[in-house]
């Protein structure tokens, strides 16, 4: 059974509901622009309303989406004609930012922008971030377990999580608005629902660590000669800044390009013949002991060979000028129709792992274009290949060709982009039977009507 516009209007009369041309506007997931077929969108305001609107669905068997700020990019938000879509969108409110506990409990639909923004008003950070930070929301970022740019120091959305509420299928509210770093009292059951991708809860409130605002930070953009020289700098840099490195990512040559050239809007800070470039970043107390120690770091990775140009930002407009070329994924969309991939694969295989799959590219696919690019100081790429046709088989040979070689050298099909509907097929690569057996047991216990984002991550 499911229900109509018309019942929950009725059932619900303070509850915003889109449908009919308010709701077939709405993008469902990044890149799609075909039409919501939802039958509509709810948009409760509180924990209370999205409660008793999911028992009401829960009673009706009326199955569910979970809508954030919809930058996910694996089909996690896409909708039948019969779902129906909750989104967070005006859940937006920030309850608190405590500069004693160093903490910000805010409601899901707040845009990740929106806290940072709060907390650094306050001389304090919150260490998630990525490229969709003005339209992602903590609640999807949670439900994501969302990774990004600072993961190498800072860890995953799940490390920033102190405590969250989450409202279950039949309506009951699971608050745990944890705000201390140490709280060993049983199961800390918030682990089952970050990066749950909406199938077991919705998550409606969070309590997100925060940490001092760093006084200082110095980027650098380098080029190198190689990928053995890649490892070698990480290393370097992670040891000789004593922790303090945050970020390292790399650009290889074909996605430098990309985002240097028109129809790019961004300019090339260096020559654009290297094969790989890095932007990295460290923190310090002050701008001259940070960027001495980073010139040091430099000069002596310069005599071992593993830079070969570079530069230093010297204000926040240059800074934010080398992370806009880091951001500039719109570009992709230039493949279009395309494959795009978010894996892991551990340093030690990742150039045995590209060349194999590089020359699979050649053998099977000759002229399709390709760009690789990512987070690569925590082991995490992006790998996005123009496919020339949405051809369900060609798709699905090419994401063979990239994820099959993944299970021979222990990488992972999602990195930090989650399963949704389009890796759920490959998800036998990245676990076991028996993982996947817990899975589904975990599913059918907390929501036994499935459905909560039914079909997403496995089949119940």
């Amino acid at each position: 059974m499911s229900v109509s516009v018309t019942d929950l209007q009725s059932q619900f009369p303070e509850l915003s509901i889109l449908s009919d041309e308010d709701s077939a506007a709405r993008q469902l997931s990044f890149g799609r622009n075909e039409p919501c077929p939802a039958i509509g969108i709810a948009r409760p305001r509180d924990t209370a309303e999205l409660s008793a609107l999911l028992k009401y669905c829960n009673d009706n068997n009326q199955p569910v989406i979970a809508g954030g700020g919809l930058t996910n990019m694996v089909g996690a938000t896409l909708a039948a004609p019969d779902d129906l879509i909750i989104s967070t969108e005006l859940m937006t409110a920030i309850e608190e930012v405590s500069t004693e506990d160093r903490v910000i409990v805010a409601q899901a639909g707040v845009p990740l922008q929106t806290a940072h923004e709060a907390a650094e008003k306050l001389g304090l950070a919150l260490e998630a971030d990525l490229g969709a930070r003005g339209t992602a929301t903590l609640g999807g970022m949670v439900s994501t377990n969302a990774g990004g740019n600072r993961v190498l120091r800072y860890g995953m959305m799940r490390e920033q999580v102190l405590g969250m509420e989450v409202v279950l299928a039949d309506g009951t509210i699971l608050s745990s608005m944890n705000r201390v770093l140490k709280n060993n009292a049983g199961y800390d059951l918030k682990h089952l629902f970050i990066g749950s991708e909406g199938t077991l809860g919705f998550v409606t409130r969070v309590v997100l660590r925060l940490r001092e605002r760093p006084p200082h930070i110095t980027t650098l953009f380098l080029a190198l000669p190689s990928y053995d020289a890649v490892c070698k700098l990480l290393r370097h840099l992670d040891h000789g800044t004593s922790g303090t490195l945050s970020t390292f990512e790399v650009f290889w040559n074909n996605f430098y390009r990309l985002v240097t050239t028109a129809p790019a809007e961004g300019k090339p800070p260096l020559s654009q013949d290297h094969p790989f470039y890095v932007l990295a970043e460290m923190t310090g107390q002050d701008a001259a002991s940070t960027e001495a120690m980073a010139l040091a770091l430099l000069e002596t990775a310069t005599e071992q060979g593993l830079i070969e140009d570079g530069l230093i930002a010297k204000s926040e407009a240059e800074r934010e000028k080398l992370w806009a070329l880091r951001d500039d994924i719109g570009q992709v969309l230039q493949f279009w129709p395309m494959a795009s991939f978010d894996i892991s694969v551990p340093l030690s295989h990742m150039a045995s792992y590209l060349e194999e799959v590089e020359g699979a590219l050649a053998t099977n696919f000759s002229g399709h274009r390709y760009i690789i690019f990512g987070h690569l100081g925590d082991s995490n790429i992006h790998f996005i290949i123009e496919a020339k046709s949405d051809d369900e088989a060609v798709m699905h040979s090419i994401e063979k060709l990239v994820y099959e070689p993944l299970a021979r050298v222990n990488g992972t099909v999602s990195a930090e982009h989650g399963v949704g509907l389009l890796k759920k097929d490959f998800l036998y690569l990245s676990r076991t039977e028996e993982e996947l057996a817990v899975m589904k047991q975990l599913k059918g216990l907390f929501d036994p009507n499935n459905i909560l984002n039914r079909g997403k991550i496995f089949d119940a």
